[in-house]
């Protein structure tokens, strides 16, 4: 509940729920009128002990301290109490209050606006009263007062000082009497604490005076001058100048001149020998420059070849780099059309599975005309019927065979995919040697051709043709080994006629490895080696590669099974 009044004046008790939401109960911890409770106004415990000028009514004491109201809090049965004091009544195990001893609920208790309105408007004398100050104001100006008030006791500004004074006599204070108020050093006129001025003046004034420590004729000297005054004071110790050169000599300041000018013969002596001892050492250096000088050209040499090469290097790298781009684009190629070539082979699979099922169908379709022509041999009928099956018969015929060869035709395809070499270099496996050379004994089967491979994914198309009995001048005695130029897909972008190095060899199968090989460039004028019209070149090569003697019994057949390498050269091969 809280208090207001009517229209007649008369006091009303009205719901803090029906009040604006920022008179709504709050926590009794928090402190509700922020804009008051500044640190020093409010009492921590209790109500107000401020001297009102008139005795406040009883109606705005504390039921509990009997002192005025701080933070009013009203009860359910319409008693008052300070913040602090109703706080620590519900602290109890059964609050009750002492007024009437009626139980007190926390959700019971309200804030009480009107009566903290009245009491903050009461009058009070200044609390600096005992010090002198006569103001009088109302309790809602004592904060304001206070912080103007000259007789309102304040800590020293300086903040190092624990000292209180009233505020009129702040100056004074920093003037005279604080410890750590600001001055200045009479001798070199640095300002500074009143507490460091002592050590100061003891450890790092400049303009100090202070006594030689050398108890030398000069009673004060600047502290500043004192470094100075050491070098040319008479009882500081010294050494001699010829230190540097082997004199040992240690005395007060004022006998050097006398050892001086006494042993300046012995000094020069120290120092003659000092110079000997360095003409020799720059003699020697002299030397040593002289032989690194010698060997300067050599490395001069050296590191130009070093930088060539390193040259060389990078143009290396960075052709090594352009074909290893070149060479990661066409396999990504290659991987597609690999891609597509499976992809047809699963589909022309299909179609041998649906070419089985027709097969299968035929035949029993056979077998059905077999038993018609058996069962109706002399009707008309089964002439009739026979007509139309043997058509579709034979149309399944055709398809089959057109299926066949599609089929035949892609496995070829994709054989000469998977075994190819784009690398200029192949390796070709002939087996069932015994049987092939009898073929072409027999005449039946001349020569053999080898897969296709490449100088690279764009470049010369080539294969090889091998004569097991002989060809021309090697018939019936010799192996004879050729190279082909085939048509490729890339010729256009390719230099004619084809110039590159080529290397025959048949493989040493044997732990020797003594492989037998041949080489040749092309000839230019040749027409074999120019680009192609036809599906290939004539061949070129060596009629008298091998002597079959040689062949038969070294270690170059094995399992009846030879090896022939053929390696074209690419290194000064230009990309297309």
């Amino acid at each position: 509940m809280s208090a207001g009044r009517n229209a007649d004046g008369r006091e009303l008790q009205i719901p803090l729920q029906q009040l604006s939401p920022s008179l709504a109960p709050l926590s009794l911890a928090q402190r509700p009128w922020t804009g008051e409770a500044e640190t020093g106004f409010l009492p921590q415990h209790g109500g107000f002990r401020d001297h009102f000028v008139a005795t406040p009514e009883p109606k705005y004491c504390c039921e509990a301290c009997r002192l005025v109201l701080c933070n009013p809090r009203q009860t359910e049965c319409g008693h008052r109490f300070c913040e602090s004091c109703i706080v620590e009544l519900l602290s109890k195990p059964v609050p009750v209050c002492p007024a009437d001893m009626e139980p007190l609920f926390k959700d019971k208790i309200f804030r009480d606006v009107c009566c903290h309105r009245e009491i903050m408007a009461l009058k009070v004398y200044c609390r600096s009263e005992k010090n002198g100050c006569k103001e009088l104001m109302s309790l809602q100006q004592v904060m304001d007062h206070s912080n103007v008030c000259p007789y309102f006791e304040v800590p020293c500004p300086l903040g190092k000082c624990k000292e209180k004074m009233m505020r009129k006599d702040i100056p004074e204070h920093l003037s005279w009497k604080c410890k750590h108020r600001e001055t200045t050093c009479e001798f070199c006129m640095q300002k500074m604490a009143m507490t460091e001025l002592q050590r100061h003046k003891e450890t790092v004034c400049p303009s100090f005076p202070v006594a030689c420590p050398n108890h030398c004729t000069f009673s004060s000297i600047l502290r500043s001058e004192l470094t100075s005054h050491q070098h040319e004071c008479p009882k500081a110790l010294v050494t001699c100048s010829f230190m540097r050169f082997g004199c040992n000599f240690k005395s007060l300041n004022q006998d050097m001149r006398d050892h001086e000018s006494s042993f300046a013969s012995e000094h020069l002596r120290l120092m003659a020998t000092r110079n000997t001892n360095l003409e020799a050492k720059v003699e020697d250096v002299k030397a040593e420059l002289l032989e690194r000088y010698k060997v300067l050209p050599g490395l001069s040499s050296r590191l130009s070849e070093s930088e060539s090469q390193h040259a060389e290097m990078r143009e290396k790298y960075r052709q090594l780099e352009q074909k290893l781009n070149t060479m990661q684009k066409l396999m990504s190629s290659h991987s597609e059309k690999l891609l597509e070539m499976e992809l047809e082979v699963r589909s022309l699979r299909t179609v041998r599975e649906e070419v089985e099922t027709l097969r299968s169908t035929m035949e029993s379709i056979r077998s059905r005309v077999a038993t018609l022509e058996g069962g109706w041999s002399g009707a008309n009928p089964a002439t009739h019927t026979l007509g139309p099956l043997e058509t579709q018969l034979s149309r399944h015929d055709d398809m089959l065979s057109v299926h066949e060869i599609r089929l035949a035709d892609m496995d070829l395809r994709f054989q000469v995919l998977e075994t190819a070499s784009f690398n200029g270099t192949l390796i070709w496996k002939i087996r069932d040697y015994k049987r092939r050379k009898q073929e072409a004994v027999a005449s039946k089967t001349l020569s053999l051709y080898s897969q296709p491979f490449y100088t690279g994914y764009f470049g010369y198309k080539m294969c090889a043709r091998v004569y097991l009995n002989g060809d021309g001048m090697g018939k019936g005695t010799h192996l004879s080994l050729f190279f082909v130029v085939m048509r490729g897909e890339y010729d256009a972008l390719l230099p004619w006629p084809f110039k590159q190095k080529v290397t025959l060899m048949l493989m040493d199968q044997g732990p020797a490895r003594k492989h037998l090989g041949d080489a040749f460039k092309p000839d230019p004028n040749s027409s074999s080696f120019r680009r192609p019209t036809a599906e290939m070149n004539i061949a070129s090569g060596c009629p008298l590669f091998m002597a079959q003697t040689v062949l038969e019994n070294g270690t170059y057949i094995k399992d009846d099974t030879i090896f022939i390498k053929v390696t074209v050269d690419t290194s000064d091969l230009p990309d297309p």
